[in-house]
């Protein structure tokens, strides 16, 4: 009989509580070990259920059953559920400012190459970004290019309608 190796010789009240410890414990172990990446979630979520079975004294083929194959069918809907996610919350390619790359923004304060106090400005994506080394002058609300980003600051290029999304 099966329930000779799944009982693992435990008294069957004690279950609901091993159950319940399972569960705290895999929940903590996501949060504090694994950080949030709800890798062992659905197996804590998976003990309780088994917890609440057990206290409600279902047999313990049900309650591994519950355990095992709960979790499992929770964790294949939490993957099915974030490839979703990502594919339609997609992250601007880069890190930081070097996503601004290739996008088009427009001259907000003129830009002089010959300025040395570096007073021009672009906007980009609603962000206000100061300009160095312009290879030339630009006036207020032309359109430009991100060619590279230094420091704090970005490289334009005239947009030539290569350009990206512009603010």
């Amino acid at each position: 009989m099966l329930l000779g190796v799944l009982d693992l010789g435990i008294d069957l009240d004690v279950w609901p509580w091993i159950w319940l410890g399972t569960a705290v414990l895999f929940a903590l172990v996501e949060l504090v070990v694994v950080g949030g990446s709800f890798i062992i979630l659905p197996w804590a979520v998976s003990a309780f259920v088994a917890a609440i079975l057990a206290f409600y004294d279902v047999s313990i083929e049900i309650q591994w059953a519950v355990f095992v194959f709960g979790g499992a069918l929770v964790f294949a809907g939490l993957y099915k559920w974030a490839q979703r996610f990502m594919k339609t919350h997609a992250m601007t390619p880069g890190v930081g400012a070097e996503r601004l790359v290739g996008l088009a923004g427009i001259v907000t304060t003129p830009v002089d190459p010959m300025d040395t106090d570096r007073r021009g400005r672009v906007t980009v994506e609603g962000e206000v970004w100061g300009v160095v080394d312009a290879n030339r002058p630009y006036a207020e609300g032309e359109q430009v290019r991100i060619v590279s980003v230094r420091g704090t600051r970005v490289v334009i290029e005239p947009a030539g309608g290569s350009a990206g999304t512009t603010q």
